[in-house]
């Protein structure tokens, strides 16, 4: 009866787009990872712009000011200036104890970078969504933090949840994860190449395109729809500079070996801080609030320590501001930062050590400037470098650091003196601290545990259940509509009780779609291909690698280890590289 089936003509037509569309686009696991790349740097986007309006929106309700903080704090009375990043504090601090209590059977894994190198690719989405809550009070209170954290922590967040609802297995999740993260960066810094740098170089340790390919969409998409809603400047406007002399460049290395000395100690300044809080006997949630109050004791003198010292670091670049008045500004901003940073306050310190670098440039330009009579009377040029340098110094990425200040600024003159200060400080940096700003988060991570489960995986770990199949015994209509519910070249055939009997190669079918009179007498069984390779659950993931030498799909058919040899998976190629990769960044980490 099976075989007198008609085939309808609506099948035939879209088997042939189909056919089409595997011969000459030939769509795979890694462009379909670069599709949701895609179109999580647009989502990381959108949740950046839209923390950017709550931030600015709160910040009004604290301060009846929606410009930058610092001019804000500049135009409040005393009291005030004292009370709002305290008050901040202790909001932010409930709101973390609180939703703590309430959500903390409910998935509290809320860091990113734990998510990437040891986790699962996955995150706690209330608990992020608290974390987030939390950061908005501190920021829009004049705390001394970047916001640039709570916007990866929203893309890499939604991420998360794409990679859940699609059920992926961990390696890809941990890689969308990541894309998330590039995402963020991207839009909060208008930086599409330092984004999927900041990952690469960080996070990944690794330029593979498996990995770096989906990066740089998910941040150049990211970029793309940020540029759409809020424009297309650069973060800073900056006087127009000339071309760099030769002998600019020792100095601008000298700045960044200097860098390199300061960074390892601001480092552990932040540390120290941390620790001072974490003796202090009282509740975690009122810490939040006395880091407040240090930072708005210090806006009484100098209100330039509230926010991220985005407005400041503008100051300087366009010559606003004297080295008197600096040098106290820089001494109050380290101080806010590591009260902020050192009570648990959630936030960045990306923008803070930017502000860190470029004061340091500024006065050390100020310093040297007597000594060159050629030298330009701009301190602008150097304190770009020295934000450059203090940012490599500080991440341990200096390829990052100088792409960061040229999608920064625009300005192709600075990257000339950049390059060798970036890389002296980073060199310096690590001879005082081998470990940076992101490394010590993670010290605390059970690294090890990651490893042994990476050195434990098998296929059972990463395949996937339930993929489509047909009967031996199926008429080739079926075949037809079987191929149009999935977008993999081979279609699995199965025996009584899903015993695997071969697969169905798409190009098999292509013959018949010609002769609709031939096509419905044929069945599945006269169409399938009996020698095709299979793995168990059990096997490691080097044997299921191998299978894919003699084979051009991108999945292979996982069949039960018994004489049943039931089907009961699929393994992605990619799935197996992206395991194995991080197999390899683990084992390079632990020999580093």
């Amino acid at each position: 009866m099976k075989r007198t089936l008609p085939l309808r003509r609506w099948v035939v037509t879209l088997l042939r787009l189909r056919v089409w569309i595997a011969e000459h686009i030939r769509p795979s696991d890694l462009q379909l990872s670069l599709f949701w790349a895609g179109v999580i740097g647009c989502t990381g986007a959108l949740a950046s712009v839209a923390f950017r309006g709550l931030a600015r929106g709160l910040q009004h309700v604290f301060t009846q000011h929606s410009g930058s903080a610092v001019r804000a704090f500049e135009e409040m009375p005393a009291w005030q200036r004292v009370l709002v990043p305290t008050v901040g504090g202790l909001i932010a601090g409930l709101v973390i104890y609180f939703g703590g209590r309430i959500f903390r059977h409910r998935g509290t894994n809320t860091d990113y970078m734990e998510a990437v190198l040891i986790g699962d690719g996955q995150l706690g989405f209330r608990a992020s969504i608290v974390k987030s809550i939390s950061a908005l009070f501190s920021i829009s209170s004049g705390a001394s933090i970047g916001r640039e954290g709570p916007m990866v922590q929203l893309s890499s967040l939604f991420a998360s949840l794409f990679g859940r609802l699609g059920r992926w297995p961990a390696p890809r999740r941990r890689l969308m994860v990541a894309c998330g993260a590039a995402a963020g960066i991207a839009a909060a810094y208008n930086a599409p190449i330092s984004g999927a740098l900041f990952v690469a170089e960080i996070l990944l340790g690794s330029l593979a395109m498996e990995s770096f390919g989906p990066l740089v969409f998910a941040s150049v998409i990211s970029t793309v729809t940020v540029r759409q809603l809020l424009g297309m400047k650069p973060i800073y406007l900056i006087p127009t500079l000339a071309p760099t002399p030769a002998w600019e460049v020792v100095p601008a290395a000298i700045l960044g070996i200097l860098c390199g000395i300061a960074a390892p100690a601001f480092l552990r300044l932040l540390n120290k801080s941390q620790a001072a809080f974490a003796r202090l006997p009282m509740p975690a949630m009122i810490k939040p609030a006395l880091g407040g109050l240090v930072v708005g004791l210090l806006a009484l003198h100098r209100p330039e320590v509230c926010g991220n010292g985005e407005t400041v670091v503008d100051d300087i670049l366009q010559g606003r501001i004297i080295w008197q008045v600096l040098l106290v500004v820089l001494v109050f901003k380290v101080i806010a930062t590591s009260a902020t940073f050192g009570s648990g306050a959630v936030g960045g310190v990306f923008t803070p050590t930017l502000f860190i670098g470029a004061s340091l440039g500024a006065l050390f330009h100020f310093v040297i400037a007597p000594m060159f009579p050629g030298m330009s009377d701009q301190a602008t040029r150097f304190a770009l470098v020295g934000m450059g340098a203090f940012l490599a110094a500080t991440t341990h990425a200096p390829m990052m650091a100088i792409i960061m200040l040229f999608e920064l600024t625009l300005d192709y003159q600075v990257v000339l003196p950049m390059m060798p200060a970036c890389v002296l400080a980073y060199y310096t940096a690590r001879q005082f601290n081998p470990r940076s700003i992101y490394s010590d988060s993670l010290a605390s991570k059970d690294s090890h545990q990651y490893e042994r489960m990476l050195a434990d995986l098998r296929v059972r770990d990463l395949m996937r259940t339930n993929p489509v199949s047909v009967n031996r015994t199926a008429p080739f209509e079926e075949v037809a509509q079987s191929f149009l519910t999935q977008r993999f070249n081979y279609l699995y055939v199965t025996g009584d009780n899903r015993t695997f009997e071969g697969a169905i190669s798409l190009h098999d079918v292509k013959s018949y779609l010609n002769a609709p009179e031939l096509a419905r007498l044929v069945i599945a069984d006269e169409l399938r291909q009996e020698k095709f390779p299979t793995v168990t659950p059990d096997a490691p993931l080097p044997e299921a690698l191998a299978g894919f030498a003699a084979h051009d799909g991108e999945r292979l058919p996982v069949v039960s280890d018994d004489p049943y040899r039931q089907l009961v998976g699929t393994i992605s190629k990619t799935d197996i590289l992206l395991a194995l990769a991080d197999r390899s960044k683990i084992a390079a980490a632990g020999n580093a």
